[in-house]
């Protein structure tokens, strides 16, 4: 089988699961799939919703200790946590990361997924994940972390599709070609382009993952429920979960 990468999911981590999961959802017209049982022995608890194939999860620390917490407080309460794509090959993409020079912080295993999980510091800005489900080579597949049923939670009414992750750094262009470097893709400029979204380094003061792109029925509809639930707005975009949520 040939070789595949694609992005499965966005992790972003905040202090309360309430009530950014609850504004996610209601904002971008989102449902919950599920809440994982298995993050609980990391001190976390967690939601996703899909955004059409892709997942966006958030994570909370109920106590102390975590990776977690300790990421909010190393960021300043940015919370881009984790890049997380599925391939054919988890365990050769975390070999040639580690030859890279970037270590391997976690190896999950709960048949029929496997996952590999690389350290934040090695990767820079944010985890980096390579899983695999058995048999589930359809993007559209089983994907244990997201529960049984996840795909019939999609809603594509208000947001269609989440088009581009954006990371921050002083040195965008030396970011996206280490990124490029540990996910196999070529930089086209200061972009990575995955076959179902685009990673892209700009300019900024320290490197974390800075916003996510949607792609959205309604621009106006969804800046104006936004605005509804208090959340501020700028232009076409809006902080929440730690990072700015832009629209078009």
């Amino acid at each position: 089988m040939a070789p595949y990468l694609r992005l499965r999911q966005i992790c972003l981590v905040a202090p309360q699961l309430a009530p950014v999961i609850s504004d996610i959802a209601e904002i971008m017209g989102l449902a919950v799939c599920y809440s994982d049982g298995n993050v609980a022995k990391y001190g976390l608890e967690n939601a996703l919703l899909p955004v059409d194939t892709i997942l966006l999860e958030v994570v909370a620390p109920f106590q102390d200790g975590t990776t977690a917490g300790r990421f909010i407080e190393k960021t300043g309460g940015h919370g881009g946590y984790m890049a997380i794509f599925c391939c054919n090959d988890p365990d050769e993409r975390g070999r040639t990361a580690n030859a890279l020079g970037v270590r391997t912080a976690n190896v999950i295993d709960h048949a029929p997924y496997h996952g590999v999980q690389l350290h934040p510091r090695d990767c820079r800005a944010a985890f980096i994940e390579f899983n695999h489900t058995a048999g589930s080579d359809d993007i559209l597949g089983p994907y244990p972390p997201a529960g049984p049923d996840w795909q019939k939670f999609i809603r594509k009414d208000v947001t269609q599709a989440l088009t581009v992750v954006e990371m921050q750094s002083p040195d965008p262009q030396g970011l996206a070609k280490h990124w490029g470097k540990i996910i196999g893709v070529e930089p086209v400029g200061t972009e990575l382009k995955l076959p179902n979204a685009t990673f892209r380094f700009v300019n900024g003061a320290s490197e974390i993952m800075s916003a996510l792109e949607f792609r959205v029925a309604d621009v106006a509809r969804v800046l104006a429920t936004a605005k509804a639930r208090g959340v501020a707005v700028e232009g076409n975009a809006f902080a929440l979960g730690g990072v700015t949520f832009r629209l078009s």
